[in-house]
């Protein structure tokens, strides 16, 4: 593939259980025209922690020698609500010097863990990385950049410098619907629809009077059933846990959900099964393991007792029974001249005349 054409990728980084992560945070790996990149977040903020930070990184060790690109990039967080994506991008160059670019304030941390914003779900966070990396560059455009070193404030920063530019902000042009009261995007309004359809009465004590508020909930309600839609496999107890908490905000908000609470019950009884379930299964499989071992064992022994008794079944030989016998009748011979011997001279004497000798 020529270097010279472009190459663009979209990357999708999930951060599970984001209250209990580390501050700083490292995406798994992705390729972009041959080089490694990664995402990079700060959830106390690089330099500010007031502040959620993110920057795209670029793996100097994964770069030809002389490698300098124009990079086009994006960075969005999903949001569960419609046109509330935070997105923020623009151009820059990217070498193995200047590896390193993002945003410092990309989002105000209070706004990022507050639920009712739409940002974190069950704990969740998802971080949209695209990635356009243009052709190589040729000297001309190098003069130009480097006789603009003078930054326009909608540009992108290095996270080596000491400012920090924002480009802008993309609203997610995502097409919407509105049901009842609730807007929600197109692709899960036939969900919506046929919630309301089944439990017509689940809105008619909620208070939310603020549309952005109607349809954070609206959203929240369908992300907690999409949870507990997943299989027992996927569920994990803190996932239960977390849709229990999640429950009991939309019960305080005003929606009507004990037909969820009586499903979330019987996701429960059945965890609990399965986990009673895999914990027999593993004691059965350690017996079985032990039981193994004993077999092998008891094999073993039962071939070293099938040789001995072959050998002791085996018929003496000839010169086996001859050597035998001639030792017998000496060792018979030895013993009567010592009982004699022992006794006194006359029986010695019989013996020895016994023996055919005067």
């Amino acid at each position: 593939m020529s270097l010279d054409l472009k190459m663009q990728d979209k990357f999708t980084w999930v951060l599970e259980k984001f209250s209990s992560l580390k501050d700083q945070c490292y995406s798994p790996v992705f390729t972009v025209a041959g080089c490694n990149w990664r995402l990079l977040s700060f959830l106390k903020g690089a330099k500010n922690d007031r502040y959620f930070s993110v920057y795209l990184d670029l793996e100097p060790g994964s770069l030809p020698p002389g490698w300098r690109r124009e990079v086009k990039f994006s960075i969005t967080l999903d949001n569960v609500c419609p046109n509330t994506d935070r997105v923020l991008g623009g151009p820059c160059f990217f070498d193995a010097k200047s590896n390193i670019w993002g945003f410092q304030d990309f989002l105000l941390l209070e706004k990022l863990v507050n639920i009712a914003e739409g940002f974190l779900v069950n704990d969740r966070l998802t971080i949209v990385a695209e990635v356009d990396v243009l052709p190589s560059i040729t000297r001309l455009h190098l003069v130009l950049e480097d006789a603009s070193r003078g930054r326009d404030p909608n540009t992108v920063a290095c996270v080596t410098e000491t400012c920090d530019y924002v480009l802008m902000e993309i609203q997610s042009d995502k097409e919407t619907v509105d049901i009842n009261g609730f807007v929600v995007v197109s692709s899960k309004a036939e969900s919506v629809r046929r919630i309301l359809e089944r439990h017509p009465d689940i809105s008619v004590e909620f208070r939310g009077k603020n549309q952005q508020l109607r349809n954070a909930c609206m959203n929240f309600l369908l992300s907690l059933i999409e949870t507990m839609c997943q299989s027992l496999e996927e569920l994990s107890n803190e996932d239960l846990v977390e849709a229990d908490v999640a429950l009991t905000y939309l019960r305080d908000a005003g929606f009507k959900v004990d037909w969820l609470e009586k499903k979330l019950d019987q996701l429960k009884e059945k965890k609990e099964e399965e986990m009673s379930g895999l914990a027999r299964l593993h004691e059965i499989e350690e017996r079985l393991q032990k039981l193994k071992l004993l077999f092998v064992d008891l094999e073993s022994q039962l071939q070293k007792e099938k040789v001995e008794a072959l050998v002791a079944r085996a018929p003496l030989s000839f010169n086996d029974g001859v050597c035998r016998f001639s030792g017998f009748c000496g060792f018979v011979g030895e013993s009567l001249f010592s009982y004699a011997w022992k006794q006194g001279p006359s029986l010695y004497s019989l013996s020895f005349m016994s023996n055919g000798t005067e």
